[in-house]
């Protein structure tokens, strides 16, 4: 077993507990790739580590966005490829598609800024009736 210090992991009930996720989205994303347990105890139970938690923020930070497993999954490539030693074209390369999804997510980000302004005016509609 592969196991770090106990202070450094945890349990996907402590995963779920902190992201507010449940056992069952973290275990499907194991199962489509996205997230992978870092270990496993004896038992075979999942260990997750502060760098999974921080993947795992991520992930649910892009699905109410509407972004893909895909997408996720391209974008996490990104992020971890950045976390590398990597040359100085791959670096550029790799940041040109960091910018592209801050840039969609600019404009994901307007678009639910308008759909509020819509429920605040609708909502005004209605109260003054």
């Amino acid at each position: 077993m592969t196991r770090p210090a106990a202070t450094e992991t945890m349990h996907i009930g402590e995963l779920a507990e902190r992201t507010g996720l449940s056992h069952r989205t973290i275990r499907h994303y194991d199962e489509v790739g996205l997230l992978h347990p870092s270990a496993r105890t004896e038992g075979g139970f999942r260990l997750y580590t502060v760098t999974d938690l921080t993947r795992l923020l991520i992930i649910r930070r892009m699905k109410p966005l509407g972004f893909s497993l895909e997408q996720m999954a391209e974008l996490l490539a990104v992020v971890d490829a950045l976390g590398a030693n990597t040359d100085d074209d791959g670096r550029d390369a790799l940041r040109g598609q960091l910018d592209e999804y801050v840039r969609e997510t600019e404009e994901r980000r307007a678009k639910l800024e308008q759909h509020l302004a819509m429920a605040d005016e609708f909502l005004g509609i209605l109260r003054a009736r």
